[in-house]
């Protein structure tokens, strides 16, 4: 049976027959106006709240263009005890992003097969574990580091600790959320096997939710290699002091070359973050 197309000429003419039809209803009309009305005048207010005026954002590039000429050219140390201590706070940094990634991986990953739907059918234990994820979340990193510079003092503990713990809630989630998209097929067939629940999710759910697991992990490692920049300003050590004192010093050309080196350093990692994932990705699935 063949379906003969509809002709542009047939389609006019059903339209002039019967407008209600193509016509999109008087309440979806309303309802399209009221949200684009509230968006514009949520819009309007936040800028005449944030004082934006064009005038100021032309005398702000002004301004910021006269920083970044300070910014050129690019500071080089001569002097060796410059350079370690430029390196010793490259050190830091990374070693904050990898402890505090690491240790929040650790603790995350037990947690979220609590917060899985799919190996956790207690509603109410699922339910609060979720929620304490969310709780985590909540608090910035930066907070997190403030609360802990106070507690423990200033250097990278602090920075290790504000990690971990941020960690401890993405993680969890992401872990959670990756477990659960798993397929129960291969779940099934541990247990028609005679499999028990436990070596159902060793044989079955992890080697479907580890190369997950892995990306998951090595994205965050990297964002906290950023974020551990930002910790330093504040007092928890690393890169991100030498940042501020040579901003605060008006010491552009140095803080252009340190910022030059994080991009550098984030960089590398994400380089060698692709590598690691293309090569454990590749080995599971060649082991599934």
């Amino acid at each position: 049976m063949t379906i003969e197309p509809i002709s542009a000429a047939e389609i006019a003419r059903a339209r002039a027959e019967h407008p209600l039809v193509f016509s999109v209803p008087l309440a979806v009309r309303l309802r399209r106006a009221a949200l684009w009305a509230g968006f514009m005048l949520l819009m309007a207010w936040c800028l005449y709240d944030f004082n934006f005026s064009p005038l100021r954002i032309w005398e702000g590039l002004g301004r910021l263009g006269r920083v970044l000429s300070f910014m050129f050219p690019p500071h080089i140390w001569s002097e060796w005890r410059e350079v370690s201590d430029i390196l010793k706070g490259l050190g830091e940094t990374l070693s904050m992003a990898f402890l505090g990634t690491l240790l929040g991986a650790v603790i995350a990953f037990p947690l979220s097969f609590l917060g899985a739907k799919n190996l956790n059918r207690r509603p109410f234990l699922r339910f609060g574990v979720r929620r304490g994820f969310d709780i985590i979340r909540a608090f910035e990193t930066l907070i997190l580091a403030l609360i802990f510079i106070r507690a423990f003092g200033l250097g990278p503990l602090a920075g290790v600790l504000a990690i971990a713990v941020a960690e401890i809630g993405s993680l969890a989630k992401l872990y959670a959320e990756a477990i659960e998209n798993t397929s129960t097929k291969p779940v099934d067939g541990v247990i028609a096997s005679g499999g028990s629940r436990t070596q159902s999710i060793r044989f079955a759910v992890m080697p479907q939710v580890l190369p997950v697991l892995l990306s998951i992990t090595l994205y965050n490692f990297e964002s906290n290699v950023r974020s551990g920049t930002i910790l330093g300003i504040v007092g928890a050590g690393g890169i991100g002091f030498l940042l501020a004192d040579r901003i605060g010093a008006y010491r552009w050309g140095e803080a252009w070359s340190i910022i030059f080196l994080i991009i550098a350093m984030v960089y590398l990692i994400d380089a060698l973050s692709g590598l690691i994932r293309a090569r454990f990705i590749g080995t599971w699935e060649g082991v599934r």
